[in-house]
């Protein structure tokens, strides 16, 4: 039963990380491709670390497992936003068929300091 269990963690696994692959190719810009990476990639990554923790089931490789998985989850998004911000902020053009920039106008170049929006506090 566990072997059916870690087929099935391996397979979905490698297949977001196959849509990760696809979508970096496949996405018009580089904010969209970003997005697409860590979020398929990671969760990709966190399976396949699944099913090494059910195949494996040692109690040392399970801990490494779920920490890297912890760690993972983790940094990856946080990483992720930040490559994407200072792209922003270096002047990396969005696609030319994007229809909204939510942070047109609301920060200073010179500081990138970020306004919220809702006016002084």
């Amino acid at each position: 039963m566990i072997d059916i269990i870690v087929m099935i963690l391996s397979t979905t696994g490698a297949l977001h990380i196959l849509v990760a692959a696809i979508g970096l190719v496949r996405m018009p810009d580089f904010y969209t491709r970003l997005s697409v990476t860590v979020k398929a990639a990671t969760m990709g990554a966190g399976l396949l670390l699944v099913a090494v923790a059910l195949y494996f089931a040692e109690f040392a490789t399970t801990t490494k497992a779920l920490a890297v998985i912890f760690f993972l989850f983790v940094t990856a998004p946080v990483s992720g936003h930040m490559i994407c911000r200072a792209a922003y902020f270096s002047g990396v053009k969005l696609w030319d068929k994007s229809v909204l920039d939510e942070l047109e106008g609301k920060f200073k170049p010179e500081t990138q300091d970020l306004e919220s929006g809702e006016g002084p506090a």
